[in-house]
């Protein structure tokens, strides 16, 4: 009954929550991770786990029940009339009452047994957040990138659209041709393009997000607040520390180990199986006869003798599964070494490259595009200059947001394969 009261509870808890407030349309990172925690259906699921394995625990503790017998024989049904001459009978009424024993410690290796269930589903339940937490931040980083090429798209759209309305003023004045002007229109009508594709990556990354914070797939427009920009350290990360601190803290590593333990535990609990049960009886019984009634009283002693089975197959099984889950964590560390070492490799390349843009790439590109529009605005320079530079501005900018979001992300999956956070 308590079990089942602490399962509607946590359902009242997980099911409404997500309904019953409306939710911010403005998030930041961290403040999407909460709420994807506390909100996202596949981590609610997997946190039911939990009192599944409590269920387990419970039924581990039981002990056996005793077993009620009731027994009425030689009953004179058949209507044969029991007397002295044929000697049949008596009718006879029997209750027993046998008490089973459980040997070699059984009932406290299915404790200890059901005992890593629920840390390992606890373990499991921190494995679910990891990646949860790692799917909302490149979620929150790809609505971040489409954010700023449609702030980009903006930008170069009003600053098109600035040439566009000198142009028509000086056609109206007679200083250009008509074609100069179709051209600028035309260029602009291209980055209008541009400017739909990036509403489009808009719409697409808040679809994803949304669905990742356990809220509808289609409603309100959400954004998320901050900067793409990150903060980039100066010097490299530590490889091999990244390695140690993997191995040391992932959730899905330490759920096996703890699966390690329980198989340890389930052996002792097979072996224990094997182990030979006694039950004890106790028996009233009354005879009713033509000659006399009488009462009498019987104790018994029952138990298999393990000629045949001795449970030799589920201590074989546990004793492979041992070996198995050995070979698993094996392979297991090695993943997760591989995956630090390319994560690592990422986000090196990432943080490079955004150096390098930022170094050598940004300020060359604003100053010849401002230069080379202040100079078309005087009339010395030639519109297809303006485009070029305005096109080699965007394409500067949108690298350059690549490159922030790339590095955002690499640094998210490297801390995911870490398992916490490493990187500034």
């Amino acid at each position: 009954m308590k079990l089942f009261v602490r399962t509607i509870l946590l359902l009242a808890l997980l099911a409404p929550a997500g309904f019953s407030q409306p939710r911010p349309a403005q998030l930041t990172v961290a403040q999407a991770i909460d709420e994807a925690i506390q909100h996202n259906p596949e981590l609610a699921a997997a946190r039911l786990a939990l009192p599944v394995s409590e269920a387990a625990r419970i039924t581990a503790g039981l002990r056996p029940n005793p077993v009620v017998s009731y027994s009425s024989d030689h009953l004179d049904w058949l209507g044969t009339g029991y007397n002295d001459q044929n000697n049949a009978g008596p009718p006879e009424i029997a209750l027993r009452v046998d008490f089973p024993f459980e040997r070699g410690g059984k009932r406290q290796a299915r404790l200890d047994t059901a005992a890593f269930e629920r840390r390992i589903a606890e373990a499991q339940v921190n494995d679910a957040i990891r990646k949860l937490k790692q799917d909302v931040t490149l979620a929150c980083i790809d609505l971040l990138e489409a954010q700023a090429r449609l702030a980009l798209a903006d930008e170069n759209l009003q600053s098109l659209d600035r040439i566009v309305q000198l142009n028509d003023a000086r056609v109206k004045a007679g200083s250009i041709p008509q074609v100069e002007l179709t051209r600028s229109r035309v260029a602009m009508l291209q980055f209008r393009t541009t400017k739909r594709a990036a509403e489009l990556g808009v719409t697409t990354a808040q679809t994803r997000l949304r669905i990742l914070l356990g809220r509808p797939a289609t409603g309100d427009a959400i954004s998320i607040t901050g900067n793409l920009k990150p903060n980039v350290p100066d010097t490299a990360a530590n490889l091999e520390a990244l390695r140690r601190a993997a191995i040391e803290t992932r959730p899905d590593l330490a759920s096996l180990h703890l699966t390690q333990a329980r198989s340890q535990a389930d052996l002792r609990l097979q072996v224990a199986q094997g182990k030979v049960d006694y039950t004890v009886g106790m028996e009233y019984r009354r005879q009713q006869g033509v000659n006399g009634r009488g009462n009498s009283l019987g104790f018994f002693a029952s138990a298999p003798l393990p000629i045949f089975s001795r449970n030799q197959g589920e201590i074989a099984r546990a004793r492979a599964e041992q070996i198995q889950i050995v070979k698993r964590i094996e392979a297991l560390e090695h993943e997760i070494t591989g995956e630090v070492t390319a994560a690592y490799e990422e986000y090196e390349t990432a943080r490079t490259q955004l150096a390098e843009i930022e170094r050598d790439l940004l300020a060359p590109s604003t100053e010849a595009r401002d230069t080379t529009a202040y100079v078309y605005q005087a009339g010395a320079s030639s519109l297809m200059e303006v485009l070029d530079a305005q096109r080699a501005f965007n394409e500067t900018m949108s690298a350059y947001t690549g490159a922030q979001a790339d590095y955002r992300r690499a640094v998210g999956r490297l801390e995911s394969a870490v398992g916490r956070e490493m990187i500034p």
